[in-house]
C-alpha cells in the first residue's frame, strides 16, 4: 500500500495525508493503520510533529500571536486544538490566513472529526458511552457521530463532561465553516447536495444551511437527515459555529450580549444564550430601542426558521422543557409535533417551560416563517392570495392574517388548514401571541382590560366596552381608532370557528357531540348546527348560543355563514350600506329577481331567528322600548334570562297594532314583520308553533311549496271551521284582525285588489285599516266596479269574519268587533256578516229537518 502512495504522490506530507484519507479502507494492514493512529496522536499533541502544517502556518501563528500567551503552559500551546482555534478565530474575524496553511488545517480537522481516539478528552470522558452505545462504529467518524446522536438524547443519555467534550471537538473542527470536514456527512448527503444544493459552490458553509431549508422534504434522504441533524444540535449551542451567522452579527453580539472572542468561552454562558440574546433583540421595535443591524437580523431570522423544525435546536427550549415533553408530548413523534403539543398544553406547563414557549410563540405571531413546515404546507395558497405579504422582508403578522383570510380557498389543503386553524387557537390563550392586535391594542389592554391575560377575554373586554360606548351615543370612544381596526378583524376571525370561542365550545361540547356529531369545523358550521337545533341544547348551552345571536344580531358582519353565503348579494344590493344594517338592507332585497336562491334562504332563517324573541331584533327593540313594557309587562315577568319567549312579545305587539295603540316608531316596525310574516308562516313562530299539526292536516301542499307567498295562512283562514286546536284558531283569529288592521298583511287580498287599491284608494294612506275601509266602502257603492277578484276576496274575508263570529272566544273577538264597529262600512259589514249568519242558521235548520224525517 505504501509502496503504491509513493509512486503516485510526491512529499511526505502528501504521504501521510494519502494513507490518511485510505486509513480505513480494507486494503490497508491492521499494523499500518495503528502506526498511523499513533502518528496522528502525536501531531494531536503537538502539531509541530506535522512538518508540512508547522511549515505551512509558521508566519500565521506568528502574525496572529498564536504561541505567545504566556499564561498557558507549553504543551498546550503545542496541541492541535489550540493551534486550530487560534487560526480560526483569525479567519472567523475576517483576518487572512493563508491559502496554504487553511489547506493544512482543512485536512486535520478533518482528521479529528474521523477518529474520535485522536480527541483524549473524548476517549477519557465518553468510554462509557462508547462501550454501552457505540461499540464497532469506529470508522469514518461514525463513532463521533454515534456519540452527537447520544448527546441529542435519541439514543440515551450522556454525561455532562462527554457532552462538553463534543462541544470542544465540533468548536476545533468547525465543520460549520466546510461541509466536507465531516465525512459521515458529506457521505450521507451527497445526493441532497447534488439535487438541491447544487447551485451552491462546494465547501461554501451555506451547503449546511441549504440542507437545513431541505429538511423533511422529498429530496432529503433518511441518513442525511440524521447526520444532520445530529451535528447541528452542537452548532445550536454555540452561536460561533454558524460562520455566516457570526460574521454578521459578531458586532451586535459584543454590543448587546457582551460575548467574548470566537475561541474564548464563559463557563457562566449557559448554551444557546448568546443566540438567544440576539433573537430578542431582532424583533425590537424602534420604541423598545437597541435592535439588531439589518445584515444580523436576516441570519437569524435564517437561524429560527431552520431550527423550529426540531425542539432539540432550541438548547434553552430543550432544557426548560425536558419534563413537560415527557409529560404531555411523548406520544408526538412527527415532525414539528412537540412544540404544538407544548403550544396546546400552555397552561399545563411548569413557569419557566411555559416563559419560553410563550416567547417563541410570540416571535412566531410577528414572522410566522418561523413555522417552515407550515410555510410548506401553505405555499399553494401563499402563491395565490399571500405572495405580496410573504415576500416582505418584515412580516409583522400579516402572513398569518392573510392565511386565515384565505382558509377557505380552493389552494387550501388539510395541512395548511390544520396548521392556520392551530396556530389561531393557540393565539387564544394570550393576546401578545396576535402580534398585530398586541400591537394595536397594548395601551387600550392595560388601561381598559388589565390584568387580563386571555385573548379571548381581552376581545370580549375591548368589545363590550366599544360596544356600550356606541349604545349610550358617548361623546369620545374610549377604545382607540387603530385598537377598533383591529378588533374587528379578530372579531371576524372568532366567529368562523366554534373552538376560537372556548367559553362557548365547553358549554357546547356535549351537544356539538349529540347533535353534530358529523359536521366539520370551521366556516362556522358547528355554530349553524348548533342555531338550527337550539331547542334541544341544554341550558347552558342554549343561553350561550343565544347570546351569541344576539351580538350577531346587532353586528350582522360577525354572521360568518350570512356573509360567506351572502358576499356576491352584499356586492350587489349593499355596498353602501352600514355594517350594522347589512341584514336589513339584505332583507329589503330578499325578494328582488336578482336574489341569490341560497342567500334569500339564509335571510330566512335569520329573519325566523328574530321574530322568536324581540332582543334578537335591535331595531325593532329599540323602536318599542317604551311600548313592550307598557302592553306586554306580563308576558316579560314570566320570562327569564336563560329562556327565549317564542315570538309571545312580538305576538302582543301585532295585537295593539291592530288596535292602534303603539307608538309611530314601533307601529313601523310592527307593520314590517306582519307583512314579513304574512307571506311566510314560518316567520310566525306562535302561529307555527300552535299550528303545527293543522298546517300538516289541513295544508301540506302550501306548506311544501318552494316559494312562500302566504298560501299557509291563507289555507287556514279557508279552513277556519275545521281547525281543532283552540290555540290554533286563536292564532287564526288573529291574523284576520290584523289584516283588517292593514291590508298589506292580507298578502293574498292586496295582491287581488291591487288595481283597485290604486284606482280608487290611491289618496289613502296605508295603515290602521283606512284601505280596508276604503275597499269595503266601494263594493258597498254599485257605482264602483271592482277587479272580480278583488270583489271575490273581499267577499271571502266577509265570509271569514262571519265564521269568526261564531267560532272566536268571546275576548278573542270582542276587539275585532269594537273595529268593525268604528268602522266607516260598519252598516254593511255587519249586514253583510247578519246574512252569512242567517244562510248559515237555514243551512243548519234545513239539516236538522232533513234528518228527522229520514229517522
Amino acid at each position: 500500500m505504501v509502496d503504491f502512495v509513493f509512486q503516485t504522490q510526491a512529499g511526505e506530507g502528501r504521504v501521510y495525508k494519502c494513507l490518511f484519507n485510505h486509513k480505513f479502507e480494507e486494503a490497508m494492514s491492521e499494523k499500518c493503520r495503528d502506526a498511523l493512529t499513533t502518528r496522528q496522536k502525536l501531531i494531536a499533541q503537538d502539531y509541530k510533529v506535522s512538518y508540512s502544517l508547522a511549515k505551512a502556518c509558521k508566519v500565521d501563528l506568528r502574525k496572529y500571536r498564536c504561541n505567545a500567551d504566556t499564561n498557558l503552559p507549553r504543551a498546550r500551546e503545542a496541541r492541535l486544538s489550540y493551534l486550530l482555534l487560534c487560526l480560526e478565530s483569525a479567519v472567523h474575524r475576517g483576518r487572512t490566513v493563508s491559502g496554504e496553511c487553511q489547506g493544512e488545517m482543512l485536512d486535520y480537522r478533518r482528521m479529528l472529526m474521523e477518529d474520535f481516539s485522536l480527541s483524549p478528552e473524548i476517549v477519557l470522558h465518553c468510554r462509557g458511552e462508547i462501550e454501552t452505545h457505540c461499540s464497532g462504529l469506529h470508522r469514518k467518524g461514525r463513532t463521533l457521530h454515534c456519540l452527537m446522536r447520544v448527546g441529542r438524547g435519541d439514543k440515551g443519555n450522556v454525561e455532562n463532561l462527554c457532552q462538553q467534550a463534543l462541544q470542544t471537538l465540533i468548536q476545533e473542527a468547525d465543520p460549520g465553516a466546510d461541509y466536507r470536514i465531516d465525512r459521515a456527512l458529506n457521505e450521507a448527503c451527497e445526493s441532497v447536495i447534488q439535487t438541491a444544493c447544487k447551485h451552491i459552490r462546494n465547501g461554501d458553509p451555506m451547503i449546511l444551511s441549504c440542507l437545513m431549508e431541505h429538511l423533511y422534504t422529498e429530496k432529503m434522504v433518511e441518513d442525511c437527515e440524521h447526520r444532520l441533524l445530529e451535528l447541528q444540535y452542537f452548532i445550536s449551542r454555540d452561536w460561533k459555529l454558524d460562520p455566516i451567522l457570526y460574521r454578521k452579527c459578531q458586532g451586535d453580539a459584543s454590543r448587546l450580549c457582551h460575548t467574548h472572542g470566537w475561541n474564548e468561552t464563559s463557563e457562566m454562558m449557559p448554551p444557546g444564550a448568546i443566540f438567544s440574546c440576539l433573537y430578542r433583540h431582532a424583533y425590537r421595535t424602534e420604541e423598545q430601542g437597541r435592535r439588531l443591524s439589518r445584515d444580523c437580523k436576516v441570519e437569524v431570522q435564517r437561524i429560527l426558521h431552520q431550527r423550529a423544525l426540531d425542539v432539540k435546536l432550541d438548547p434553552e427550549l430543550q432544557k426548560r422543557c425536558m419534563t413537560d415533553l415527557g409529560k404531555w408530548c411523548s406520544e408526538k413523534t412527527e415532525t414539528g409535533q412537540e412544540l404544538e403539543c407544548l403550544q396546546d398544553h400552555l397552561e399545563d406547563l411548569i413557569p419557566d417551560c411555559r416563559d419560553v414557549v410563550g416567547n417563541l410563540t410570540e416571535l412566531e405571531s410577528e414572522d410566522i416563517q418561523i413555522e417552515a413546515l407550515l410555510m410548506r404546507a401553505c405555499e399553494p395558497v401563499i402563491q395565490s392570495h399571500c405572495h405580496e405579504v410573504a415576500d416582505n422582508q418584515i412580516d409583522t403578522g400579516d402572513l398569518m392574517e392573510c392565511l386565515v383570510q384565505n382558509k377557505h380557498q380552493k389552494e387550501m389543503n388539510d395541512k395548511c388548514a390544520v396548521g392556520v386553524t392551530h396556530f389561531q387557537l393557540v393565539q387564544m390563550k394570550d393576546f401578545r401571541f396576535s402580534y398585530k392586535f398586541k400591537m394595536a391594542c397594548k395601551e387600550d389592554v392595560l388601561k381598559l382590560c388589565p390584568n387580563i391575560k386571555k385573548k379571548v377575554d381581552v376581545v370580549i373586554c375591548l368589545s363590550t366596552t366599544v360596544r356600550n360606548d356606541t349604545l349610550q351615543d358617548a361623546k369620545e370612544q374610549r377604545v382607540s381608532v387603530k385598537c377598533r381596526k383591529q378588533l374587528r378583524v379578530e372579531e371576524l376571525e372568532m366567529s368562523e370557528d366554534i373552538r376560537l370561542e372556548p367559553e362557548l365550545f365547553d358549554s357546547c361540547k356535549q351537544d356539538i357531540s349529540r347533535l353534530c356529531p358529523n359536521v366539520a369545523f370551521g366556516n362556522a358550521q358547528v355554530i349553524e348546527c348548533l342555531k338550527e337545533n337550539k331547542k334541544q341544547l341544554a341550558q347552558r348551552c342554549h343561553q350561550k348560543v343565544f347570546k351569541l345571536q344576539e351580538v350577531e344580531m346587532m353586528d350582522p358582519e360577525l354572521d360568518y355563514q350570512l356573509m360567506r353565503v351572502c358576499k356576491q348579494m352584499i356586492k350587489r344590493f349593499c355596498t353602501e350600506a352600514d355594517a350594522k344594517n347589512m341584514l336589513l338592507c339584505l332583507k329589503q332585497n330578499k325578494n328582488s329577481e336578482l336574489m341569490d336562491p341560497k342567500c334569500k334562504q339564509m335571510i330566512t332563517k335569520r329573519q325566523i331567528t328574530q321574530n322568536t324573541d324581540y332582543r334578537l331584533n335591535p331595531v325593532l327593540r329599540k323602536a318599542c322600548k317604551a311600548d313592550i313594557p307598557k302592553f306586554c309587562q306580563g308576558i316579560l315577568n314570566k320570562a327569564t334570562d336563560d329562556s327565549e319567549l317564542e315570538g309571545q312579545v312580538i305576538s302582543c305587539l301585532k295585537l295593539k297594532y291592530a288596535d292602534q295603540r303603539l307608538s309611530p316608531d314601533c307601529e313601523d316596525q310592527i307593520r314590517v314583520i306582519l307583512q314579513e310574516s304574512a307571506l311566510d308562516y314560518r316567520l310566525d313562530p306562535q302561529l307555527q308553533m300552535h299550528c303545527t299539526e293543522e298546517i300538516s292536516r289541513l295544508c301540506a301542499e302550501e306548506a311544501a311549496a318552494q316559494e312562500q307567498t302566504g298560501q299557509v295562512e291563507e289555507c287556514l283562514k279557508v279552513n277556519l271551521l275545521k281547525i281543532k286546536h283552540d290555540t290554533c284558531k286563536k292564532e287564526v283569529l288573529n291574523m284576520l284582525k290584523e289584516s283588517k288592521a292593514d291590508i298589506f298583511v292580507d298578502p293574498v287580498l292586496h295582491t287581488a285588489c291591487a288595481l283597485d287599491i290604486k284606482h280608487h284608494c290611491a289618496a289613502i294612506p296605508p295603515g290602521r285599516g283606512r284601505q280596508m275601509s276604503c275597499l269595503m266602502e266601494a263594493l258597498a257603492d254599485k257605482r264602483v266596479r271592482l277587479q272580480p277578484e278583488c270583489k271575490k276576496r273581499l267577499q271571502d274575508r266577509i265570509d271569514m269574519w262571519s265564521y269568526a263570529a261564531k267560532v272566536a272566544p268571546a275576548e278573542g273577538f270582542s276587539d275585532l268587533a269594537m273595529q268593525v264597529m268604528a268602522s266607516p262600512s260598519k252598516n254593511y259589514i255587519l249586514f253583510m256578516i247578519a246574512l252569512g249568519v242567517c244562510v248559515l242558521f237555514l243551512m243548519v235548520s234545513m239539516v236538522t229537518g232533513l234528518r228527522r224525517r229520514l229517522s
